[in-house]
């Protein structure tokens, strides 16, 4: 045991690590979390080569950028670690894991969740120690600390980091922006001619979507005020990206699939500002230095939101009941609290956040109240 961290105490340093496996295979605001657990692991262990087992996008995403991973392995799709993409052929894991114990790691972290799927894959690296998290259904790890749903997600991978020796060096999660990301950005988007600012109307769990109406209004004040609006979104967000558009009865500039994630990440650098539901882009975009104001639901707020208040400004709704049948949806991690748990309506918990507290948000970030 060495002396304890900023964030607690910090087990026993690893000696002669030469490379360490990460599992982390998720989606874009699942990765950026893990961002400052990997500049811990990078600082802990500096000769090491740091080896990312992610998806498809993370192995384009670091190609030649600079940052803590050195390289990625794409780990195949299976329950609970990530889904097939398009076109993606089909891999067996056992073959995956084969491959990669050849490549003899010295430590593999699990940072991908509870662990009931993510720690056989772990273990099946074959690493001198493992490390992870360990919900009650997850097999053990060499060294766990146990999966609590409600915690900060940055806090949660650091805590994984120092069961390796590993302190953490920042809390804040940072992505460097190349010049290549800037120059597709440029390509696309163009010079600006007045300060940029954009919204992201979009969430994969559509609970977590603030209307369409209100992103609209919001939209029509950004650009009364002057500034150029974008509204980007993903191929299959087009629906809500359009209804922004139409509703915002201004000139505004739609951004469905034009970018990619690097170019997204350097269009969001040269904003002044962006305003999103909790999805991947709010995250990004502070990642890449960017004020923000997100609409967030209490829940995930305790486990996403941004800790700076300087530059970032999370809109919090409290509502817990569904807003179709009225359940209850807390004491599903709760059971012994009365309530019903979950539901199947995916209708929006965010609703009740008023345009107002958004402008307002906006404004002060941008007109640097304070």
């Amino acid at each position: 045991m060495v002396a304890p961290s900023l964030l607690g105490p910090v087990t026993g340093h690893v000696p002669d690590v030469a490379r360490i496996a990460v599992l982390r295979a998720n989606a874009l605001g699942d990765f950026i979390f893990v961002l400052p657990a990997l500049d811990a692991l990078r600082a802990a262990y500096p000769g090491a080569e740091l080896v990312l087992l992610g998806a498809p996008w993370h192995a384009k995403l670091f190609r030649d950028r600079p940052g803590p991973v050195d390289r990625v392995l794409v780990v195949p799709p299976a329950a609970g670690i990530r889904g097939r993409d398009p076109g993606e052929p089909e891999s067996a894991m056992d073959d995956f894991l084969a491959a990669a114990r050849a490549e003899h790691f010295d430590l593999a972290l699990q940072v991908h969740g509870g662990g009931a799927n993510s720690n056989p894959i772990v273990s099946g690296l074959g690493a001198r120690v493992t490390a992870g998290l360990r919900a009650e259904d997850a097999p053990p790890l060499d060294r766990w600390l146990r999966y609590v749903y409600y915690q900060h997600e940055v806090i949660r991978y650091l805590e994984v980091a120092a069961l390796v020796g590993a302190p953490a060096t920042t809390v804040l999660p940072s992505l460097p922006v190349t010049g290549a990301d800037r120059a597709e950005a440029r390509a696309v988007l163009g010079e600006p001619v007045r300060p940029r600012v954009a919204l992201h109307p979009g969430a994969t769990d559509t609970r977590r979507r603030w209307p369409a109406e209100r992103f609209a209004e919001v939209a029509r004040e950004l650009a009364t005020d002057g500034y150029e609006v974008l509204v980007t979104g993903t191929p299959g967000e087009q629906e809500v990206v359009d209804r922004v558009v139409a509703a915002a009865g201004v000139p505004v500039r739609p951004q469905v699939g034009t970018l990619s994630l690097g170019a997204l990440a350097a269009c969001y650098a040269d904003c002044a500002l962006v305003v999103s539901n909790d999805t991947g882009p709010l995250h990004l975009a502070a990642a890449v230095g960017t004020p923000t104001v997100g609409v967030y639901w209490v829940g995930n707020l305790i486990n996403t939101g941004h800790p700076l208040r300087r530059r970032h400004r999370p809109i919090m709704s409290w509502t817990v009941h569904c807003p179709v049948c009225g359940v209850d949806c807390t004491p599903g991690l709760y059971p012994a609290r009365p309530g019903d748990g979950e539901c199947p309506h995916r209708d929006s918990f965010v609703s009740d956040v008023p345009t107002v507290e958004v402008v307002e948000a906006a404004h002060e970030l941008l007109h640097g109240a304070g």
